[in-house]
């Protein structure tokens, strides 16, 4: 097993991001995970590449990357809220919203193929809950699904088995398999 390094996405990690997104095989035809901001994908790849680069610059857009060496094989994204505005099962999600709601979502946690079940995803969401921390902390929301429940190159919320590691708890079902999951981040 690789030894995997963490580190945001920002302009300095932004070509091993990049290359990620333009090169997976089975990765949502370029989308580079600016499905879950508010403006959301176009079916034009350059376009979703640009605003998520204009994201990355102007810091309204956070993931942790995991790359073994200079390659990036998975990231886990988050934000607050306002960054992260687009869920899955969003009807079901307003419809048994009771409280305050989180500070923070995590969004995506996606992993390359060939590098699936080898702690990634792990290091990812453990990266992402580190720099949460660094920002000060929170409740944060995750919207995870069992893993079986959809194949491996489709868990993009990622497994309700990793979240629940990292002390997440179920808090309702929304949709056919997903769950919304919450956890306390204290500031670091």
């Amino acid at each position: 097993m690789s030894s995997y390094t963490v580190r945001p996405l920002d302009a300095s990690t932004w070509d091993a991001f990049d290359e990620l997104c333009r090169t997976s095989d089975g990765f949502p035809s370029g989308c580079f995970c600016i499905g879950f901001h508010d403006e959301g994908p176009t079916r034009d790849a350059a376009s979703n590449r640009e605003r998520k680069y204009a994201r990355v610059l102007a810091g309204t857009t956070h993931a942790a990357l995991v790359l073994d060496g200079d390659q990036c094989v998975g990231w886990c994204q988050f934000g607050p809220v306002a960054e992260v505005v687009r869920i899955k099962n969003r009807r079901e999600y307003e419809r048994d919203q009771v409280g305050p709601g989180p500070a923070w979502r995590i969004g995506c946690n996606y992993v390359r193929a060939g590098h699936r079940r080898q702690g990634v995803a792990t290091e990812a969401l453990r990266g992402a809950l580190a720099l949460i921390a660094a920002a000060g902390g929170g409740t944060v929301e995750g919207y995870p699904e069992p893993a079986g429940a959809v194949p491996a190159g489709f868990l993009f919320h990622g497994a309700l088995s990793t979240f629940e590691r990292f002390g997440f708890t179920r808090e309702r079902a929304i949709g056919k398999h997903r769950w919304v999951v919450t956890k306390t981040v204290e500031p670091a």
